[in-house]
């Protein structure tokens, strides 16, 4: 079980610009859903590939999302 205390890795899977949503695959195996307002940085655009850190919280209709998604350099 993550520690939700700490932040995840993992890599961005995909992400449509025109919606502003993404996926993040985990490092732990999980597929994270989240939405462009979710980057730190508040550019709203990443790339599908970038490696990055982020919090788990529980988001819309119960489901599980990534938030403050920082890149690895």
């Amino acid at each position: 079980m993550p520690d939700p205390r700490r932040p995840a890795t993992g890599r961005v899977a995909d992400f449509d610009a025109d919606r502003g949503l993404g996926t993040v695959a985990a490092d732990d195996g999980r597929d994270l859903p989240f939405h462009c307002t979710a980057i730190a940085d508040g550019s709203r655009m990443i790339d599908p590939g970038t490696r990055v850190t982020f919090v788990v919280v529980p988001g819309h209709l119960g489901r599980m999302e990534a938030r403050g998604l920082v890149p690895i350099p």
